[in-house]
């Protein structure tokens, strides 16, 4: 069996979702972990002087319960929960033996590169920007639960995501950063050719498209 695991990183509101789900379906036997379903609960969430909840520092996340399921996947990606879309492998298939025991993984958060042990699991690393102005923008148009307090854009969310960032720097190598401003069609082009060649390494063959 032969496994690829993608990193999909990026500021908030930055198209990470949008391009993992674009992406699925492409991609054989491909599952997804989000980064968003292991904050911990609001009352272990540390507050700040400001009154605002620190959701964008890694100790919001339980990253040793990300862990054990990015490890669940890797010890047996085939019992794993997955999606699959029959004409990605059939891709995979057409002329290459075996091909169909190719299974993908992408983690998708806005702190995956910050955290060792989950870096140095991926074969491929991407990071979604926006510039800041568009980012409050986008920011504004979403509903979170708990909602974003008053200030909450500029006093925390700009000002950790820029300390994260230098941080994520220091800690990861070949990160290719993606421009979040592209249209939705050229950034999936751009990285499923990206992750194609990834996989035709693996296979040793061309994949035929």
């Amino acid at each position: 069996m032969k496994t690829v695991i993608v990193g999909i990183g990026g500021m908030t509101n930055s198209g990470k979702t949008t391009l993992t789900q674009g992406l699925q379906p492409l991609l054989p036997h491909c599952s997804v972990i989000a980064q968003d379903d292991f904050f911990k609960p609001v009352s272990e969430v540390a507050v700040d002087e400001n009154g605002f909840r620190q959701y964008d520092v890694i100790d919001a996340l339980d990253m040793e319960a990300m862990m054990k399921r990015v490890y669940s996947w890797v010890q047996d990606p085939e019992g794993f929960q997955t999606s699959v879309q029959d004409h990605a492998i059939a891709i995979l298939c057409d002329d290459q033996d075996g091909a169909d025991d190719v299974h993908v993984l992408i983690v998708e958060g806005f702190l995956l590169y910050n955290y060792k042990p989950l870096e140095e699991v991926f074969n491929r690393r991407y990071f979604l920007t926006v510039p800041y102005e568009e980012c409050k923008r986008r920011r504004s148009t979403r509903i979170y639960e708990p909602p974003d307090p008053p200030g909450y854009f500029d006093g925390h969310v700009w000002p950790m995501y820029l300390q994260n960032r230098s941080e994520m720097q220091e800690v990861a190598k070949n990160i290719v950063y993606l421009d979040g401003t592209k249209a939705e069609e050229d950034i999936l082009s751009q990285v499923y050719n990206d992750i194609k060649r990834e996989l035709e390494k693996l296979m040793g063959s061309q994949i035929i498209t």
